[in-house]
């Protein structure tokens, strides 16, 4: 099963790749507070033409490189 993420794209500078930022808001096991986390996921993106603030859904993939498992499916 492939994951499906959803992000704001923090930069766009390098050449057919993105840095998408993916919030996720659980509850704290011990003081059951909501709590938000984020994590940066670097995002294969071949022809849309992405900005920083852009929502875009990003989805699971083989390795492109050493730190790229993600592709851009569309923007939001």
């Amino acid at each position: 099963m492939t994951k499906i993420l959803e992000g704001v794209v923090v930069s766009a500078k390098t050449e057919q790749t993105v840095v998408v930022r993916v919030e996720r808001k659980y509850r704290h096991p011990v003081y059951a507070k909501i709590v938000k986390r984020h994590k940066k996921y670097l995002a294969h993106n071949p022809s849309l033409k992405l900005i920083e603030g852009d929502l875009v859904k990003i989805k699971e993939v083989r390795p492109i490189s050493k730190n790229k498992h993600y592709l851009v499916v569309g923007k939001k």
